[in-house]
């Protein structure tokens, strides 16, 4: 019997492996023919192994009270790829679950036709040339954006990396740079191959030629001489914040607008994409996309107050270090950050309690704020301890919060895990701006304690990237479109 049992085990295994090759396939030709990403619950499967493929399936567990099979999900992305779509995000994985809490009394064919009527047969609603990117400074930051440009080349006709601008370093400096691109002690290797062409000084990433630039000067560079036009540039210094700083960037030849990847200071408009996005215009030629931390808590802060109003509260987090801090103890302008990042918990300040009012207004004055840095590289923890207006309980509160996860237009902002067991290195290269831990979160009448994990790298250079495609004219849709876009198991406030 025994014997029989592990037979059968085995057997399901190598079905739901030789399932996934063919899946794969699936997903690798409506990528390349129709630049359609698929995804199972937000994640990307673009360049998936068999084997991730399977694990993407298992992890809905985690969020739905079911886990997922490839089994239910093959015949749904079958029938997505035999009809004519435009370039949007097809989450077969939240399709399939769709499907199976309907009853299944309609064919794979007949649902997914139904769910994604409104886009059958549409042309790409993105028009003229690809948009030209280029990553001024190529740090943590940068080179994530640049991993995530890359892998969404897709098709190749909507955007493009065209080029990094960097210091001119030592000897071997391209060979260096491109090793950083291709080596990530924290998030791995590159997907993919990388090439230096020295001669034109150049890195060819995934067939993407990009070109390498020296300079200390943002007004003194000519994009056009490398075929570069009305250029986005992102800035990932930090170095220039305010808008005649930044306003710099526009005085280059090849350039239209400018993205930092940092709090911006004077009139900016600091963006939390899901939250604010909708005020970005096209006359604006210079925005921020605000910090890690505050895209972390803005989503989760937008959601709670609107459903229970908040009137006051405080913000710790638990952050990583970052290259800002000392290896070993040495000078710094900052209190306390002169001491080693690795060997120390750091008390430090940080912005994101007050930067909250430039995406939510109407919680101005209402939080402070305090930071710890700790003795790890990548993800770090927001600790929210809120008042409420009204009483509510941990149950309510985390299935509005589930809820918001998986039916609401924060579900790209939003995770959500029931997990007793996860810890900081399983948040590493999560695609959301944060994650709620909802097993640790506390309730007691109207106050309340919220732990939002966070890749402070990965998944707020994915927030970049939402707001490069907003910039740059590009509507990338996810579909199947929320059953209930302002999704709460609890009544509104009054």
């Amino acid at each position: 019997m025994i014997e029989k049992q592990q037979d059968s085990l085995l057997n399901d295994w190598q079905l739901r492996e030789a399932r996934s090759e063919s899946a794969l396939h699936l997903i690798g030709k409506l990528y390349r023919e129709k630049g359609v990403v698929s995804m199972i619950y937000g994640r990307p499967v673009i360049n998936f192994s068999p084997i991730e493929l399977i694990k993407a399936h298992r992890f809905v567990r985690q969020i739905e009270k079911m886990e997922l099979s490839i089994h239910d999900s093959f015949p749904i992305l079958e029938a997505v790829s035999q009809i004519t779509l435009p370039p949007v995000q097809i989450d077969f994985g939240r399709l399939t679950t769709r499907y199976i809490k309907s009853g299944k009394n309609q064919t794979p064919a007949e649902f997914v036709q139904e769910q994604l009527s409104d886009i059958i047969g549409q042309e790409d609603n993105f028009k003229g040339s690809p948009k030209d990117i280029v990553l001024y400074g190529f740090g943590r930051v940068g080179r994530l954006i640049a991993r995530l440009l890359i892998e969404q080349t897709g098709r190749g006709n909507r955007l493009r990396l065209r080029a990094i601008v960097v210091r001119k370093g030592v000897v071997n400096d391209l060979q260096k740079r491109a090793s950083l691109l291709r080596r990530d002690s924290v998030h791995g290797g590159f997907k993919g191959t990388i090439q230096v062409d020295e001669e034109a000084n150049a890195i060819i990433a995934n067939g993407n030629f990009i070109h390498v630039i020296y300079s200390d000067a943002p007004d003194s560079l000519d994009y056009t001489r490398y075929g570069i036009n009305d250029a986005l540039i992102i800035d990932n210094t930090g170095k220039w914040r305010t808008e005649e700083g930044l306003g710099l960037h526009l005085k280059s030849k090849g350039t239209a607008k400018v993205l930092l990847t940092a709090p911006g200071k004077d009139n900016i408009k600091n963006i939390v994409f899901g939250i604010n996005h909708h005020e970005i215009e096209n006359k604006d030629t210079i925005l921020s996309a605000a910090s890690c931390t505050t895209n972390a808590i803005v989503p989760v802060l937008k959601a709670v107050n609107d459903a229970f109003g908040i009137v006051n509260g405080h913000l710790e987090t638990i952050h990583a270090y970052t290259n800002d801090q000392n290896l070993l103890d040495n000078y710094h302008k900052h209190e306390r950050r002169g001491r080693s990042g690795p060997l120390n918990m750091v008390l430090t300040n940080t912005g994101a309690a007050n930067a909250v009012a430039k995406a939510l207004p109407e919680l101005a004055g209402k939080l402070t704020g305090n930071a710890i840095r700790v003795p790890i590289p990548n993800v770090s923890m927001a600790v929210l301890s809120l008042n409420f207006e009204k009483e509510t309980t941990k149950e309510e509160l985390n299935q509005h919060l589930r809820n918001m996860a998986l039916h609401s237009e924060l579900r790209d902002q939003i995770d959500y895990t029931t997990s007793t067991e996860v810890v900081s290195t399983d948040m590493v290269g999560s695609r959301f701006a944060c994650v709620v831990d909802s097993s640790a979160t506390i309730v007691q009448d109207k106050r309340c304690v919220l732990y939002l994990w966070y890749d402070n790298e990965f998944g707020y250079s994915c927030q970049v990237v939402r707001i490069i495609h907003q910039m740059s004219g590009i509507k990338s849709d996810i579909y199947p479109k929320s059953e209930n876009p302002g999704a709460s198991l609890v009544s509104d406030r009054p």
